[in-house]
């Protein structure tokens, strides 16, 4: 499915990355049961394989090289999806303890039978962020909380921010056009500040990662219903 094995590692290599024949061999199960799988459930529009090693699986794994993930972190994935960023972290990285997050139970299913196939453990959740975070069992408990996502930067800091203890972060994956600064009020209520905003490329396209350190305890009145949310961003 993959292009062949030196190929793949040139890309790696171009972007800072190692990788391993084992790591191939995952990444390439990986790539085959997406595509197939998404035959019959909408999981992405990116399926050609080298848009897949590049636009899905580096462009993940450059997470824990753009951002200190610490050792044995705990990684709660907010609107997984097809498992991006979080399942090719975990098999670059499988120090890290990883948990799935997904409104729709059939990616969640998707993810079961993929971390199976993977031979990777994972903790999976069906629900909506701003339902799960409110919980004694997850709020507060990560040491990292991404999202790869195209909402706003002050609609996902609600949803993200309250899921990462104090000492942790939030990191969101963005394109390079968006105005940060219209979530630095959001960032700021929910805890958080905002510690570094990094540019970087991949495959001659813009890429930007925000770092939010979460600095004191979410309020509990955050986050906000979904209805709640949509009508006014904080």
């Amino acid at each position: 499915m993959l292009p062949d094995l030196e190929f793949c590692c040139s890309v790696f290599k171009e972007n800072g990355l190692m990788l391993t024949e084992e790591l191939y061999r995952k990444l390439d199960i990986y790539a085959e049961f997406l595509v197939e799988y998404n035959n019959n459930v909408n999981l992405t529009a990116i399926t050609e394989p080298k848009e897949i090693l590049v636009k899905h699986f580096v462009d993940s794994i450059l997470l824990c090289k753009e951002a200190e993930i610490p050792e044995n972190a705990s990684i709660i994935d907010i609107g997984t999806g097809a498992g991006f960023p979080s399942v090719p972290l975990k098999l670059y990285r499988n120090d890290l303890k990883l948990t799935l997050l997904d409104s729709l139970n059939k990616r969640i299913t998707f993810l079961k039978e993929l971390c199976g196939r993977l031979e990777i453990e994972a903790d999976f959740i069906h629900g909506r962020a701003e339902d799960i975070s409110k919980t004694t069992e997850y709020r507060e408990k990560f040491d990292i909380a991404c999202a790869r996502a195209v909402a706003n930067m002050s609609l996902l800091s609600e949803l993200c921010i309250p899921f990462v203890k104090v000492g942790g972060a939030f990191t969101a994956m963005k394109g390079p056009g968006e105005d940060i600064s219209l979530g630095y009020n959001a960032v700021r209520v929910l805890g958080g500040e905002i510690e570094e905003e990094r540019e970087y490329t991949l495959g001659g396209e813009g890429r930007k990662l925000v770092i939010v350190r979460k600095i004191t305890q979410t309020s509990t009145k955050y986050p906000r219903n979904s209805s709640q949310i949509k009508k006014k961003l904080l």
